[in-house]
């Protein structure tokens, strides 16, 4: 039987190329070698296709016809946001993960704000403008406004503290808390360099939690995991150089709750029209054990400490069986 032909594409050019970097390493490692043939390919920041002999791809559409299935292990943009998709849609590619509409959506914070809201599905309040200081209200009206407009808008409709994030951003890139007016406008200065588009929500004082899901039509969940941040909230740095951010799985929370999350989970993957894979993030508010849905993301880190990977080995598939069944579901959503 001959083997099956996997393209891994990994890199990118975005804020994430280090953290797509190392989990393709992992995907790479994992991938059983008696049924695949893998082809590794790098996109280098620049953008530029480099083979497994470390020599530029001149034709990357003419190169990747030969593959059976792709696996786009990016994250971010230009990779995480429905790009790389829409071009293995045009190439009639199998590939893993989530279609063009559910990774561009899922990939917006903004917008996967206004899905959620409209599949009823509990989040922070929230509020979103661009970086030339347009505020757009429930009605999409643009509002032009003067930082002291800014910092009197959250004050009234959120209230600090608050969390500024660029919308278009993965790994917590980006991403920080502000607790007063002057941090607040830092906060924004500083989620522009990312994206033009920012979110500014509440923060909700309670642990961070998360769910795997996986599968096409018929959606199964994993327990919850919580993640442990060793500094004040889940930043880029806690996730990958802070040593004492730590995750727990199963998560301290009442079953009941676990299995709300699992539900709400697989309600918030079909909402963006999901397939293949999500892990879908949360919050419980310690006083009220409330949930709120925190983001979704199309393609979760695969690192040795990534929670999706860890959240699917604690309902006993390991690491390679996982890699299997989202290869399978890949070339089986190809077929339908």
């Amino acid at each position: 039987m001959s083997k099956i032909k996997v393209s891994v594409i990994y890199g990118g050019m975005s804020t994430e190329h280090e953290v797509s970097i190392n989990s393709a390493r992992n995907v790479i490692d994992n991938l059983d070698k008696s049924k695949y043939e893998i082809n590794p390919i790098l996109i280098e920041k620049s953008g530029e296709f480099i083979d497994k002999d470390n020599k530029a791809i001149k034709n990357i559409i003419q190169y990747l016809k030969d593959s059976d299935v792709v696996f786009p292990v990016l994250h971010g943009l230009y990779g995480e946001d429905g790009t790389i998709q829409g071009m293995l849609e045009m190439l009639n590619l199998p590939y893993v993960g989530c279609k063009v509409l559910a990774s561009s959506i899922g990939m917006d914070k903004v917008y996967t704000k206004i899905i959620f809201e409209k599949a009823h599905i509990p989040q922070a309040k929230y509020i979103y403008i661009k970086s030339e200081n347009i505020y757009i209200n429930d009605e999409f009206e643009e509002i032009k406004l003067e930082n002291d407009e800014i910092v009197k808008l959250v004050e009234e409709k959120l209230k600090f503290p608050v969390f500024v994030k660029p919308s278009n951003s993965g790994s917590s890139v980006g991403v920080t808390k502000a607790t007063n007016q002057s941090e607040l406008i830092k906060s924004i200065q500083n989620a522009t360099l990312f994206d033009k588009k920012i979110l500014i929500e509440e923060a909700i004082n309670g642990q961070e939690v998360e769910c795997a899901v996986l599968g096409n039509d018929d959606i199964e969940a994993t327990t919850v995991g919580e993640i442990k941040s060793a500094e004040s909230f889940y930043s880029y740095d806690a996730k990958y150089k802070n040593v004492e951010s730590k995750t727990v799985i199963p998560a301290d929370i009442p079953i009941e709750k676990i299995n709300e999350i699992k539900r709400l989970a697989i309600k918030a993957f079909k909402a963006i029209d999901g397939s293949g894979l999500s892990r879908v993030d949360f919050f419980v508010e310690k006083e009220t054990k409330k949930v709120y849905i925190n983001e979704i993301n199309t393609m979760p880190g695969f690192t040795s400490i990534s929670m999706y990977p860890k959240l699917w080995e604690n309902e006993g598939l390991k690491y390679s069986e996982l890699l299997d069944k989202m290869i399978e579901l890949a070339i089986k959503e190809k077929r339908n």
